[in-house]
């Protein structure tokens, strides 16, 4: 098994070793396979985590985790890791986790985009939001602040650039730090202009233009790429030209359809402290109830295990107003009906003891003594590597410029080293709890009774033990995707079927997720609608054996056989 050191983040052999070792080390637990090729050409990793003596993955329901998909958000891949090495060393110790092990499996994509990670951890970095796919356009830049490590540090931070007109000053108590000039400052002062670090291509000695990292090129968000809400371009930057057309997402994306036993999943991202759940473009009442009331039980048992709020997206996350992000993984609960989730790891401003009930608008606008608090905290807990003090530079273009600022990557994207395991390992213990409230199809009973000679009656009664129905959300049955439970029988040579259909339609199973409370005045309609049976007629000689399958596409697969006697 691997040792991780969860205050460095790995580099994608790195990381592929650590998968590899976790499969050698716990080979009954943990397999590992690739389901896609990158846009540079990387491998993109899977692991499965399941007690493989208890049945297939493929046979149990399962839950979906990954990490990753935006190339700066490194502290995603990490949770991935924690999460697989945490099951692993507490499925002995830890019943719950022995549970779920043994009767559910996880699908662990710890790092969906390798290429922009490789990039952000490269030695003269280039940060990108997501994709290394040059988009929309293939040409070079002409012209352009082209976002670069310029003085070799290892980091991309910002420039400042002395101007009397410029928008910025010092703060009035702490010189190295920059905030905004109030709207009635007089011109004329000491002001600067701040921009990113980078070069700038034909500059003409006065407009300043930043074209991003490497010319811009690089504008795709895979996080915008899924099939839920795409919308093109003019409509939502980085969509990219069509749903799942980059690599990344499309593997994803086939891989999860080809596993419908998923009922869930989680995608892990940074940063701002918060659960986040659907929708993104509607409001709660456009909800089925049921899907509504079990994302909030959900939410609130989150808000206990990690301390981190859980808020809807379109009421409490909206970059602007009247405006939605479509072509995210809310895909898995908007087409599929199973319920999601995003972990926004990591919220600095409230670790420097400013209010985290403002997650979006915050960056916007605040008072400026926010800006020292965060400085001050910064200087804490990691000197010198939150926010780094200016040093002159000779830029090719602008002559006399100051290179420092704060190193957004290092302590805003991601935790700084020394906080990075204890972030991380908050989140394990509900993502088990999203992964055991899943439907589970079980068997209950098998009756054999004779109905003439050589004539036996064969019954097959099966249960659902898990806390959601066995089509998991209101919205999976408004979408059509699911048969219900099914059953069969297999007969040996020999006998025939005299009633009954080698394979029979049982409908779908509730579980407890939609009851009242005990002081309910509302009736349960039906007390054992968790529960299904079939009747068979078979006609065969004494002490022959059936073969009995149930299965249902979300809730896991039955097996079992029958002696007529």
């Amino acid at each position: 098994m691997p040792t991780l050191d969860h205050s460095r983040f790995l580099k994608y052999d790195e990381l592929i070793a650590a998968l590899r070792a976790f499969a050698a080390g716990a080979p009954q637990f943990v397999a590992l396979e690739f389901i896609g090729t990158s846009f540079e050409g990387r491998a993109i990793p899977v692991v499965t985590l399941t007690n493989t003596a208890t049945g297939p993955a493929a046979d149990k329901p399962a839950y979906w985790v990954d990490g990753n998909i935006h190339s700066v958000e490194l502290t995603a891949s990490s949770a991935c890791l924690y999460l697989i090495d945490w099951l692993l060393k507490n499925r002995e110790s830890d019943p719950q986790v022995a549970r779920c092990l043994d009767t559910r499996a996880f699908y662990i994509c710890p790092r969906i985009n390798p290429d922009g990670a490789e990039w952000a951890l490269a030695e003269r970095p280039k940060y990108v939001r997501s994709s290394t796919r040059r988009y929309p356009f293939d040409e070079e830049p002409v012209a352009g602040l082209i976002a670069e490590d310029i003085d070799g540090d290892g980091r991309i931070l910002q420039m400042r650039v002395a101007d009397p007109n410029g928008a910025w000053k010092k703060h009035p108590q702490e010189p190295r730090l920059m905030v905004r000039r109030e709207p009635t400052d007089p011109p004329g002062g000491d002001y600067y202009r701040v921009m990113p670090e980078g070069r700038i291509e034909n500059y003409d000695g006065v407009s300043i233009t930043v074209a991003g990292v490497t010319g811009g090129a690089q504008g795709l968000d895979l996080n915008r790429n899924f099939p839920a809400k795409w919308r093109q371009e003019f409509e939502q930057l980085g969509a990219g030209p069509y749903p799942t057309s980059e690599p990344e997402v499309r593997a994803v994306v086939d891989f999860i359809l080809a596993h419908p036993n998923i009922c869930g999943g989680t995608s892990l991202h940074t940063f701002s402290g918060v659960l986040l759940r659907p929708f993104g473009d509607l409001p709660d009442d456009k909800m089925p109830p049921e899907d509504l009331w079990v994302f909030q039980k959900a939410g609130k048992v989150g808000e206990e295990l990690t301390g981190y709020p859980a808020i809807s997206v379109y009421h409490d996350f909206a970059y602007r107003p009247g405006e939605y992000i479509g072509g995210t993984f809310d895909w898995l609960y908007e087409h599929l009906g199973c319920f999601m989730w995003t972990i926004e790891i990591w919220n600095p401003k409230k670790e420097a003891g400013i209010d985290n009930k403002e997650w979006i608008h915050w960056f916007r606008e605040h008072p400026i003594e926010d800006d020292l608090k965060v400085f001050r905290w910064a200087e804490a807990i990691a000197p010198g590597q939150g926010h780094i003090d200016w040093k002159p530079y000779q830029h090719p273009q602008l002559g006399r410029v100051e290179i420092g600022g704060w190193n957004r990557i290092a302590l805003f994207s991601n935790p700084p080293p020394a906080q990075r395991e204890a972030e991380i390992a908050r989140f394990p213990q509900w993502l088990l709890w999203n992964a055991l409230i899943s439907p589970r199809l079980e068997l209950r009973e098998v009756q054999v009774t004779p109905a003439g000679a050589d004539t036996w009656r064969v019954r097959l009664i099966v249960q659902n033990t898990g806390w959601l129905p066995t089509y998991v959300s209101k919205m999976a049955q408004s979408r059509k995707l699911l048969r219900g439970v099914l059953a069969e029988i297999e007969l040996p040579a020999g006998a025939q079927l005299v009633s009954g259909k080698p394979r029979e339609e049982l409908g779908e199973l509730e579980g407890w997720s939609a009851l009242q409370t005990g002081i309910s005045f509302w009736p349960v309609k039906k007390p054992t609608q968790d529960l299904a049976h079939v009747d068979w007629v078979v006609k065969g000689p004494r002490g022959a054996t059936v073969e009995l399958t149930a299965w249902h596409e979300r809730a896991g697969r039955v097996k079992t056989s029958a002696r007529l006697e």
